[in-house]
């Protein structure tokens, strides 16, 4: 049989790659002021120009007085020296009832570099999930890379739980909560620091602290290596926000000085090294994937290898969804989303 030519080759993988998603105009308005803010930051000597990612960072305070959703929120100061702090985000008691509520606590996304707690999307998302969870929401805000690379975001996630076991949620919360109801949340970056969050409470947290994990959520967490991925090829150029320029700039930030993509704190699922070691207290896992993210493989290698060390793993897909696709209540599978997500939270957390 004849070869085929370097063209036929291009045509073919071109055939096979999928079509820019259909989005309505403020979703592509906002994706395109983060994707030009995020390459106008990340400087090529591997630092952040942070003011000039301010200009397309939008941030809001925290609000004492009940939304129109009836959400208020307070900031938590959890260690001053360090600049780790909490919003937290609470139903007014009349809408909460009687019963304690669960805690999910929130860890945003950003690359391990970029956005903040107080940054309006993470703001806008927390406040949905807080009304639609029926769930208190503290949402940290954990020290960001190049600054402060690995371990910083996940030494800051443990000291959160350990602050909330100790202290408790702030005085003005009005509504009683219900620690060992804890469930860890994030989304791209955030998931990844969840996943090493809940590795490390669930093998040295101390005995008599409350918080107790009945279960963790990856929103389309950030998990990698140096394999180039079928999906991450495939969609390179086609799928907004993430592409592998983004993302090896964002290991090379967060990973020890000469770390590769294959240091476990990226690469976690044993095809590059060993599997982590997970204790009999790993909480169950919901692993949510979009078919037009190119990190999809590396969370769907993540569910199976919590699958065959015998952890209970839920994957959720929406195959039409792009990454980040939950920060747009414009788009359906956001609805759809946080369904699932409650659904997951009722199953575990009663049963916890």
């Amino acid at each position: 049989m004849e070869a085929k030519t370097r063209s036929q080759e291009t045509a073919a993988d071109e055939s096979t790659r999928p079509a820019p998603p259909a989005m309505p105009w403020p979703v592509r308005l906002q994706i395109f002021a983060l994707s030009t803010a995020t390459d106008l930051a990340q400087r090529r000597n591997g630092t952040v120009n942070r003011f000039l990612f301010s200009l397309g960072d939008r941030q809001t305070p925290a609000r004492p007085r009940p939304d129109a959703l009836g959400i208020r929120s307070t900031d938590l100061t959890v260690d001053a020296t360090r600049n780790l702090w909490a919003r937290v985000y609470s139903p007014v008691a009349e809408a909460a009832g009687a019963a304690p509520l669960p805690v999910v606590v929130y860890f945003h996304g950003g690359g391990l570099a970029f956005l903040s707690a107080s940054s309006l999307p993470v703001d806008a998302m927390c406040r949905r999930f807080c009304h639609e969870l029926g769930a208190v929401v503290a949402s940290v805000n954990y020290r960001l890379a190049p600054e402060h690379r690995y371990p910083a975001a996940y030494d800051d996630g443990e000291e959160v739980l350990r602050y909330l076991g100790a202290t408790g949620l702030p005085a003005d919360i009005s509504v009683p909560v219900d620690l060992s109801r804890c469930f860890l949340a994030g989304d791209s970056a955030g998931g990844n620091i969840v996943h090493h969050v809940a590795q490390r409470w669930t093998s040295s947290s101390p005995s008599n602290n409350p918080v107790r994990l009945a279960g963790i959520i990856l929103l389309q967490a950030y998990f990698g290596g140096e394999e180039r991925t079928e999906a991450e090829l495939r969609l390179e150029g086609v799928a907004p926000l993430v592409n592998m320029r983004r993302s090896d700039w964002s290991w090379r930030a967060f990973l020890p000085e000469g770390a590769d993509r294959n240091h476990p704190a990226a690469h976690v699922t044993g095809e590059a090294g060993p599997e982590p070691e997970l204790q009999e207290a790993f909480p169950p896992a919901m692993v949510v994937v979009g078919g037009l993210d190119p990190l999809q493989d590396w969370q769907r290698r993540y569910a199976a290898m919590l699958l065959r060390k015998g952890k209970a793993a839920r994957l959720v897909e929406f195959p039409d969804a792009i990454h980040a696709f939950y920060v747009f209540p414009e788009l359906p599978d956001a609805v759809k989303l946080v369904e699932e997500i409650k659904a997951f939270m009722d199953s575990y957390a009663s049963a916890h």
